[in-house]
């Protein structure tokens, strides 16, 4: 399974690992926010409503800076904006830290989206054009499994400073940390070269229109992506955002048993990657993102409406955590493969972050729906009906396994 990673030149392996960690570091700085849930609403007196709310900005902020990111990408370069995107993020992170109120970290908070977006767009797109399309699938879907990391390392930092420090100090110490990803920006600049595909077209004089993914020849194409993406994060998030508050306020699980759950879920993400790029190089694109979605929906159901006992919800968590990554980890690769150089990076930062940004209601629906009924119920309905869409989006769009990106046509 894991032949590809040999294969690789030297120069594929060192992105490859760029963009491995900066999705990694994203993942920690992003998800530090939802370990952090169950504090605020305690220390500030935030409802779920609110927690939602400040969920779903981020989300919703990250469309309009990946939009932003893929089209200073199409025109400056992918690894120069790669650099900004970094840098914005982790600044961002850090201030969240010092805000004393519901609306100083909605600012932080949303400000802080607009990087997390571009990096996932422009990073995205980067690998997909340095990798050669027999292996594209493997390689930018093994990229997912930075997530799984990162978030790892958010959870592991959680629980030790929540252990150590009273919760007043942790959740500010622990966003301080966020400043991190920093640090891979001077080893990026050192070692990381421009996609070949960019640089071969020289696309970067091109004049890019923010308008040219709704042109004639792309607009049915980005309104399916968009779809596609709408109900993979939709979904997503929903679990990736709410599941550390309902391990702690429905299971009643205490600091440490929330990170060893948390923990199991990850290794299932980490798993799931892996998974996703050997299915979409196997079977297509297409097929993978139907029988992984469908398969989501019967484990979201089981894990949020089913009356199992805390030894099936752990096991569970792994399959869910699979899953999760298997979805999200389809879409480097697919994006990208769907429109043309002179826009991809434009396209694939529109279609993955408005994706990304619609399906930001869905948490916060979560948040308010659990003021009517149970927060697992919401939950489950909320996941499971978004990843039905993401089984239409696959019936709708093409198949582009193995293409090759120098001859997507305009």
């Amino acid at each position: 399974m894991f032949k590809w990673f040999t294969e690789l030149t030297k120069t594929e392996k060192r992105t490859f690992w760029a963009c491995f960690s900066g999705w990694g570091l994203d993942a920690m700085d992003t998800q530090m926010y939802a370990l952090t849930i169950p504090t605020l609403i305690a220390l500030w007196g935030m409802t779920k409503g609110d927690a939602g709310i400040l969920g779903t900005a981020v989300l919703i902020m990250s469309a309009l800076g990946g939009w932003i990111a893929g089209i200073l990408a199409d025109r400056y370069g992918r690894v120069r904006v790669l650099q900004v995107t970094i840098l914005w993020f982790s600044a961002f992170t850090l201030l969240s830290g010092l805000t004393s109120s519901f609306w100083q970290l909605l600012a932080t908070r949303s400000l802080q989206g607009l990087g997390f977006g571009g990096e996932w767009a422009v990073g995205a797109v980067l690998i997909s054009e340095t990798i050669n399309p027999q292996v594209r699938g493997r390689v930018v879907g093994a990229i997912q499994a930075g997530w799984a990391v990162g978030y790892g390392i958010a959870v592991l930092l959680s629980t030790v400073l929540f252990l150590l420090l009273p919760k007043e100090i942790a959740w500010r110490v622990f966003f301080c940390f966020g400043m991190a990803p920093a640090l891979l920006v001077i080893w990026v600049r050192r070692n990381i070269e421009e996609a070949p595909v960019f640089a071969e077209k020289k696309v970067s004089d091109a004049k890019i229109s923010i308008w040219e993914v709704f042109a004639k020849p792309y607009r049915l194409t980005t309104a399916k992506a968009v779809l596609l993406t709408f109900g993979i994060y939709g979904g997503n998030y929903v679990m990736i955002t709410w599941l550390p508050a309902y391990l702690k306020l429905v299971l009643n699980l205490s600091i440490a048993n929330i990170g060893g759950y948390l923990a199991i879920n990850i290794l299932g993400s980490f798993a799931g990657a892996f998974v996703n790029g050997w299915l979409a190089d196997g079977v297509g694109r297409r097929k993978t993102f139907i029988i992984i979605a469908l398969l989501q929906c019967v484990a979201v159901g089981v894990y949020t409406l089913a009356p199992i006992n805390l030894t099936a919800t752990l096991f569970l968590g792994f399959i869910l955590g699979t899953l999760q990554s298997g979805t999200a980890a389809g879409t480097g690769a697919y994006l990208a493969e769907l429109f043309p150089t002179r826009i991809r990076a434009t396209a694939q930062g529109f279609t993955g972050n408005a994706g990304r940004a619609i399906g930001a209601v869905m948490p916060a629906m979560v948040g308010l729906i659990s003021n009517k009924i149970q927060l697992a119920a919401a939950m489950g309905l909320c996941a499971v009906a978004s990843y039905f869409v993401v089984v239409l989006a696959a019936f709708l769009l093409p198949e582009t396994r193995g293409v090759d990106l120098r001859n997507v046509q305009e």
